[in-house]
């Protein structure tokens, strides 16, 4: 592709529903598959409001775009320039280009700018293809390839983010299946094309070249084709057309990816030993996306931990004269509606619902205490014995057999529970001995065999990356929590959580000034009505 010269852009938008402002706008100049240059990126100021939604998503409200956002006009005469009129692509042309950017130079009354190159999407769904992440979600691929971060839902972020995938994913297996220019790309974006897995009905998940033996599946095909619906018949008879030009296809495994560290490993056709390293590559990954997930989740439970017992007081004392307001709220409604007797069942409701409060903290503060402070030795030694022993007895191993499998599942979450609680006696216990540990629970011994599990290697590899693909979105949700950004800053801040809780208390006491009011009000009318002190 060197000597092509082309705009990689991405948007940040208002949401998905017309009229559709561009809020941000990234872009790089690319070489072939090389950034060029400087990047270009402007903040558009439409005078709009914001919904919650969209601010969450990307973070601008109508004041940062006020404060730091320029006029669109201007912003597009700039963009202009930087684009010379090359093609544009981006990772979802059709929204992007289509739907954002076209409608939005017509409402200003701007001429377009560029023009349509190819969707990098759709030449990730392409070369990819059968996605061993799971979905071709941007952010999904960053992780499951372990690219840089470079600031999710921001338009230049994920610009850079598609430079990345391309560099380091697309650019080997597009020169592997001997597209190297401009055109072939362009060429292989816009021919028409569908998974190799059946996205729906009957078949859902199945590959389409199992038709060649599944009789079932191939009159399924046929049926597809002849549809009345243009779409459904398009897909049917390509898979036909497909079929019928693979007679020396010898494997549904016709080009499958995995990360192995930094590098691209490229399986085309692989026989039985090429399909083990295959999924022992994506056991590695699981084991690395396991160990990080813990370990951050680990992080922000200490945090929240470490807060808790700062604001455990203040939370208990808010919580039990909520309990007393609604208790008394309800004995006044039902003193006077249905009498004395009722009334009294009120209290005594009030005493478990008090009771139950109180364990909810006992058994809260419990836990809080099971979380170690680890000094640096021990947390390198339990990461490490912890990565060992979820790569020895991850339940896949046994997928096909329930009866082991639910013997490695028990000892997955008793290996898990000690690392989260930092009992590294435990994790040493397993390691040393898991037959003693399970016989000790009553569960049965270990079968290391994985000799057995041969005849489902496929089944096993797509549940190994279906299991990667939850922990990435696990991972994904995690760091975009609240607890997640108190658990950054109080790195960067010493003493932030104690601020933190400082602040949290400020506020609680105000909530708790006005409960003792109204508790207080709510006693004396019950005091006045029935002659007795209230609880």
């Amino acid at each position: 592709m060197t000597g092509s010269r082309w705009i990689l852009l991405d948007t940040e938008t208002s949401g998905l529903h017309a009229p559709i402002y561009a809020l941000e706008l990234g872009a790089q100049l690319m070489d072939g598959w090389t950034p060029e240059g400087p990047p270009f990126r402007r903040l558009l100021n439409h005078n709009q409001d914001l919904s919650p939604e969209c601010s969450r998503v990307n973070g601008y409200t109508r004041e940062i775009l006020e404060r730091d956002g320029e006029p669109p006009r201007e912003v597009y005469a700039a963009f202009a320039e930087y684009v010379q009129g090359l093609p544009l692509v981006s990772y979802n042309l059709k929204y992007d280009h289509d739907q954002v950017l076209l409608p939005e130079w017509k409402r200003l009354g701007i001429s377009p700018i560029g023009s349509a190159g190819f969707c990098a999407l759709s030449l990730a769904q392409r070369l990819l293809d059968p996605v061993p992440a799971g979905n071709c979600k941007l952010q999904t691929l960053r992780q499951y390839y372990q690219l840089p971060e470079r600031g999710a839902h921001t338009a230049l972020g994920d610009v850079n983010t598609v430079v990345d995938l391309m560099e380091y994913v697309l650019r080997p297996l597009a020169e592997q299946r001997g597209i190297n220019n401009w055109d072939d790309i362009v060429a292989f974006t816009s021919t028409p094309w569908f998974p190799i897995r059946i996205a729906f009905g009957k078949f859902k998940g199945r590959y389409f070249t199992e038709a060649r033996e599944d009789t079932e599946l191939f009159s399924w095909l046929k049926w597809l084709a002849k549809s009345k619906n243009s779409r459904s018949a398009a897909m049917g008879n390509w898979y036909l057309s497909q079929l019928k030009s693979m007679n020396d296809y010898t494997g549904v495994f016709d080009c499958l990816t995995a990360p192995t560290g930094s590098e691209l490993t490229i399986y085309i056709n692989p026989a039985l030993e090429a399909l083990r390293q295959l999924i022992e590559s994506a056991r590695t990954r699981l084991a690395e996306l396991e160990a990080e997930y813990t370990r951050e989740r680990h992080e922000v439970e200490a945090i929240q931990a470490s807060l808790f017992s700062l604001m455990r007081v203040h939370y208990q004392r808010r919580d039990q004269l909520r309990l007393v307001v609604q208790y008394r709220r309800a004995f006044v409604e039902t003193l006077m509606q249905r009498g004395e007797e009722e009334a009294e069942a009120v209290s005594e409701q009030f005493e478990k619902a008090s009771e139950s409060c109180d364990q909810d903290y006992e058994n809260a503060a419990q836990e809080v205490g099971d979380y170690k402070e680890l000094s640096e030795q021990q947390q390198v030694e339990i990461k490490q014995l912890w990565r060992k022993l979820v790569r020895l007895f991850h339940p896949d191993r046994h997928i096909h057999d329930p009866e082991k499998q639910a013997i490695y599942t028990f000892l997955t979450s008793e290996i898990n529970l000690a690392r989260e609680k930092g009992d590294i006696e435990r994790l040493r216990e397993i390691a040393d001995a898991p037959n003693n540990f399970l016989m000790r629970h009553g569960r049965g011994s270990l079968d290391f065999d994985d000799g057995n599990q041969l005849n489902n290697l496929r089944r096993l590899y797509e549940g190994l990356q279906s299991q990667i693909l939850e922990l990435i979105e696990n991972l994904d949700e995690l760091r975009g929590s609240g607890e997640y950004e108190l658990c950054r800053l109080s790195k960067l801040r010493p003493g932030f959580v104690s601020e933190v809780a400082s602040q949290r208390t400020r506020e609680i006491k105000a909530e708790l000034a006005e409960l003792e009011s109204e508790a207080a009000i709510l006693a004396e009318e019950i005091e006045i009505l029935t002659g007795i002190t209230t609880f």
